[in-house]
This record gives structure tokens, C-alpha cells and sequence, in this order.
């Protein structure tokens, strides 16, 4: 597990999916902080990992990548971490549109395709 601050490339990325779930990556991204932890077993533990390290839960939102997809579905936005109820989000995706923009983008900035 490790949190991510500058860009890796997506080689990277899928070395880990095969040494782990095989074609996915769990990661957590910080919005506020643009970084994201990856290549824990759980959503939780690099939630914890981010926490430990000065992130904000309200910041932390559970995504899951699959680097072998060639498409905008490579980013799975599902994760028992991911409801907020105090800020709306009552599911385990991520319901407003313009926050998993935010998601998008800041993977995009830390993931070279």
C-alpha cells in the first residue's frame, strides 16, 4: 500500500492489479490533497493510511481501477467508504457529478496512461 503524490505510470498500476485482485486496483482518493493511496486489500485500510497521514474523511472517496480497460469505465466509483451521509451520499458510489469530475481529474494528474 502506498499513497501516490506524483505522477506513476500506468505500467505500474497494472503490475499491481496482477500481484493483487488481478485486473483491479483499489485506491482512495484525497480531494482536498489531490493525492490517492493504492494496492490495499481494503478501501478502509488506505483510508486509514490517508488519516494517518493529516487527510480528512470528508475528503476520502473509494474508487476501484481496472488499468486494463481503455475507457472512461477503467474508473469504478464503488465503495463501502464512500457514504457520506453528514454530505448526502447515501450509496457506495459517488453521486454528484461534478465531485467524481474532481476524482477523474486528480487520477488522471497521478496515473500516466
Amino acid at each position: 500500500m502506498k499513497i501516490i503524490l506524483k505522477k506513476i505510470p500506468m505500467a505500474q498500476l497494472k503490475s499491481m492489479a496482477e500481484k493483487g485482485f488481478g485486473n483491479l486496483v483499489k485506491a482512495v482518493v484525497d480531494v482536498e490533497k489531490k493525492i490517492m493511496a493504492v494496492d490495499g486489500e481494503l478501501h478502509a485500510d488506505e483510508e486509514a493510511l490517508l488519516l494517518e497521514n493529516g487527510s480528512k474523511q470528508e475528503n476520502l472517496w473509494g474508487i476501484n481501477l481496472y488499468p486494463g480497460i481503455n475507457s472512461p469505465e477503467w474508473i469504478e466509483f464503488d465503495s463501502m467508504i464512500n457514504l457520506h451521509p453528514k454530505s448526502g451520499n447515501l450509496s457506495r458510489g459517488v453521486e454528484n457529478p461534478q465531485l467524481r469530475k474532481k476524482i477523474v481529474a486528480i487520477v488522471s494528474q497521478l496515473i500516466e496512461k
